[in-house]
């Protein structure tokens, strides 16, 4: 696993590297995971419906590839795209999913909050509010885009639109649960726990 830290990097390059990536990798390729947090942006899934993004304002909204609805990204919130090979790590999307709702329940018990997944609606949910979201797309067996967690983020733009398609749906952030103070110490402190349930599931 080759694990990159790019910081704050534009959305859609991103994107289009991870697809790159994707379509350019061979049977022998190391999976990477990237760590990093983006401009402000809404992101529409492949099913996102329009009417769920209420009044974005002078944020950017980008119809992307991946499953899910729409959601945010912009700084403060760590972002987490796993290039993985489903075929060669033996496991299925969804078990994928669960791995990742799975690494940041840990994160999460460490700092002494309660979290869990929902399999309902995928994501981290602390006492019914969104913690993390999750949004993968498979091409050729292979996974991209992935998970976003609230760190420092301001967590205002989430009010600008339905998030994942929920409306009403309250969306938390680290900080506000947890003395946590940069996005640099959530990573450090994040990036191998995550590493360890992509790979082996805990």
């Amino acid at each position: 696993m080759r694990v990159r830290h790019l910081g704050l990097v534009e959305y859609e390059a991103t994107w289009r590297r991870m697809q790159q990536f994707t379509d350019q990798r061979e049977p022998s390729t190391a999976d990477e995971t990237w760590f990093l947090e983006h401009p402000p942006v809404f992101t529409l899934g492949l099913n996102g419906r329009r009417e769920h993004v209420l009044a974005p304002g002078d944020i950017p909204v980008v119809p992307v590839d991946r499953g899910g609805q729409v959601t945010y990204h912009g700084p403060g919130q760590l972002v987490m795209y796993p290039l993985i090979d489903l075929r060669r790590l033996g496991i299925t999307i969804r078990e994928l999913v669960v791995r990742l709702e799975n690494s940041v329940v840990e994160l999460c018990r460490g700092y002494g909050i309660e979290a869990q997944g929902r399999r309902d609606a995928p994501g981290v949910y602390v006492e019914g509010r969104k913690l993390a979201s999750i949004g993968l797309r498979v091409r050729r067996g292979c996974t991209y885009h992935g998970l976003a967690l609230n760190v420092v983020n301001d967590v205002e733009p989430f009010t600008r639109i339905n998030p994942c398609g929920y409306a009403g749906l309250e969306v938390v952030k680290l900080a506000d649960l947890a003395p946590v103070k940069t996005l640099a110490e959530v990573e450090a402190h994040y990036a191998p726990i995550a590493l360890r349930h992509i790979l082996r599931g805990g």
